[in-house]
């Protein structure tokens, strides 16, 4: 895989290049609430820039229909691109139409566009290849060169990620090689005690990881509203908790698993619940209730791990060599339920182990709550890839950036 150095030693004064960003950020109206993802990218951006190139950055946010949506456009992130970077960042409001040619032609040397929402065009992800493709083919008419570096859609199969990687010289943006680095400590050679915190609402978005983690972590933390299946499964009382019942026997032959192969799975020993989800808009105060893990009331739902389970994760944590912690451990959003994820954050604030979040509402929670990014030895800016490739899987992204 080509990284952006050597690409920049071959020299791209004046040439166009096409940036695959992920400016998927979260947005209140037109507001960015967490801007995290578009300066992951501002490495590669600047060291293109400053190397005489045309910069032309693209990337999906949310997910519209194939067409144009206002509500999703990716203006609020090229003016907040171009406060970061200190300078004017042009920005087209079409993908591949008149805007973009007449935006990207119009770039001098050294200079910066963006254009728009590349799910607005329905080649971006279709499953027809000849579709994708031929959307690429119209991408690639922008570019000289492809700079792959927006991680958090590598795992994604669609036209600017896959495709278009194939059709122009390519390489791998500092983002996304610091990533992969990042992530082979975690997979090869790994610096032992490995363990591993997941959280998040649903146990079946972490089963695949989970499956891969039993061969490989020492220890197992597990939060979020995917803990409920795992306490049903042993038999305890959930109340009207999140529960996947069909998730259960996967759940109990992975328990069975761990304790043959072992590795330590930990569970909660007591939960913050309320009857009510909290209102995560006006933040107004919950009815929070602590109570053991296994007497959960019937009419009560759990938010969050309670106090005795953050003093429990906190010193499974503080002997570890390495951490990936991915999901919360609950609602964060709401300063009622966010002590636990608050915990673990901590927990691995104060471990000396190397330690990744797992990106997506983890590193969202890292910063809603306040703590120093720079403080954690990597965050990722990609959830859903991240764990995809802790399971193994091949990524189409990182593949097509392979020579």
């Amino acid at each position: 895989m080509k990284t952006i150095d050597e690409l920049l030693t071959e020299g791209v004064a004046g040439k166009r290049v096409f940036v695959r960003a992920d400016l998927n950020v979260p947005l209140d109206g037109g507001t960015i609430t967490d801007d995290g993802r578009i300066r992951a990218v501002l490495p590669t951006v600047k060291a293109l820039a400053d190397a005489g190139a045309k910069v032309v950055v693209a990337s999906h946010l949310g997910r519209p229909k194939g067409a144009p949506d206002p509500a999703f456009s990716l203006a609020p992130a090229a003016a907040r691109m171009g406060e970061l970077l200190g300078t004017d960042v042009a920005f087209a409001t079409d993908t591949v139409g008149d805007s973009a040619r007449s935006t990207v032609a119009g770039l001098a040397d050294g200079q910066v566009a963006v254009i728009e929402n590349l799910r607005f065009n329905a080649g971006e992800t279709a499953k027809d290849d000849a579709e994708r493709g031929a959307f690429a083919d119209r991408l690639a008419e922008l570019a000289d060169v492809y700079v792959g570096d927006g991680f958090g859609a590598v795992h994604r199969k669609h036209a600017s990620v896959f495709d278009l990687p194939a059709r122009l010289p390519h390489a791998a943006g500092h983002l996304i090689a610091t990533e992969v680095g990042v992530l082979k400590k975690l997979t090869e050679d790994v610096k032992r005690p490995y363990v591993v915190a997941l959280g998040g609402s649903k146990v079946s978005d972490k089963l695949a990881v989970i499956d891969q983690l039993l061969g490989k972590a020492d220890r197992l933390l597990i939060g979020g509203g995917m803990v409920f299946t795992f306490l049903k499964a042993k038999g305890y009382e959930v109340g009207a908790s999140l529960l996947q019942e069909d998730q259960i026997p996967v759940v109990l032959e992975y328990i069975e698993r761990a304790e043959k192969s072992g590795v330590e799975l930990v569970l909660p020993v007591d939960v913050v619940t309320s009857t009510e989800f909290p209102d995560l808009k006006t933040k107004a105060p919950g009815h929070p209730h602590t109570v053991a893990a296994d007497a959960i009331p019937a009419d009560q739902l759990g938010l969050d791990i309670g106090p005795e389970t953050r003093k429990l994760y906190a010193s499974k944590l503080a002997d570890a060599a390495t951490v990936f912690w991915n999901g919360p451990m609950g609602v964060f959003e709401h300063p009622d339920y966010a002590e636990g994820t608050k915990a673990v954050a901590q927990a691995l604030l104060d471990s000396p182990a190397f330690t990744v979040v797992g990106g997506g509402d983890s590193a969202a929670a890292v910063r809603l709550l306040g703590f120093d990014e720079n403080a954690f030895g990597h965050i990722s800016t990609g959830g859903g890839a991240s764990l995809e490739y802790l399971e193994g899987k091949t990524l189409p992204g990182l593949a097509a950036l392979e020579d």
